[in-house]
């Protein structure tokens, strides 16, 4: 298994904080050139920072963007294109779940899981294979799923649907990208329980991170950075 992802165009959403966060980082020290995407500018710039800081002979592109907006999307694939030339490595991190059960949730709830999950990851996933034909087609798309693709927790039916719709989406890629005879991987990662931001969004107060986390064993974001850079350096 080769360690080294040099020369490779990476692109990772949510990498604010969390498990975005970390495979940026390992991205980098893997020798990608990355381009780290999220809502809060300020955060990236840290980002930014600590990965200059060590790997200096990193390259790396903030890109604030809002993936709730189609518009806002596809003018970050733009200016990736134009400081890279293109996306071989695309990581569709970001996502959100919020507690909105079926049969009381609030729509804009619905609404904005749906959006993030699943509908940016569609319109990410179609720019990134539309650049990876253009450099040769041996890219790799890596969505970051759940186990709640595989199973439904308790109220969380449908944050748990759009991470269904995950799973869907990565079956029916790799079934395109055979047809066409394509050398591009499509991955899905499905992580359980992290120590991230999470729990916090998902029951809206800050408490909720420390109750949850502390019931059990849990994972970190630089396992799933772990697991990602295993099937990005695996043996086409």
């Amino acid at each position: 298994m080769s360690l080294s992802l040099r020369g490779r165009n990476a692109l990772i959403t949510g990498a604010s904080s969390g498990i975005g966060r970390a495979v940026a980082l390992r991205l980098a020290s893997l020798g990608c050139r990355v381009g780290i995407s999220a809502r809060r500018a300020e955060r990236l710039e840290t980002l930014a920072a600590e990965i200059r800081a060590e790997h200096p002979e990193s390259e790396v592109e903030c890109l604030p963007c809002d993936l709730r907006d189609t518009a806002a999307i596809e003018a970050m694939f733009d200016r990736f294109r134009q400081r890279w030339g293109g996306v071989d490595i695309m990581i569709n991190n970001a996502g959100l779940g919020k507690r909105a059960p079926l049969s009381s949730g609030e729509t804009d709830k619905w609404r904005e899981m749906l959006e993030v999950n699943v509908l940016a990851l569609c319109v990410c996933t179609r720019e990134a294979v539309t650049d990876m034909k253009a450099r040769g087609d041996k890219g790799h798309v890596v969505h970051i799923a759940s186990m709640a693709s595989h199973r439904v927790p308790i109220n969380s039916g449908v944050y748990s649907a759009t991470k269904f719709a995950v799973r869907s989406l990565t079956e029916g890629l790799r079934l395109e990208l055979r047809e066409a005879g394509s050398k591009t991987r499509v991955s899905a990662i499905s992580p359980g329980f992290v120590e991230t931001e999470f729990a916090e969004v998902y029951h809206g107060r800050p408490e909720a991170a420390r109750e949850t986390y502390s019931r059990f064993p849990v994972l970190q974001s630089e396992d799933i950075a772990d697991a990602v850079a295993y099937v990005l350096t695996a043996p086409e």
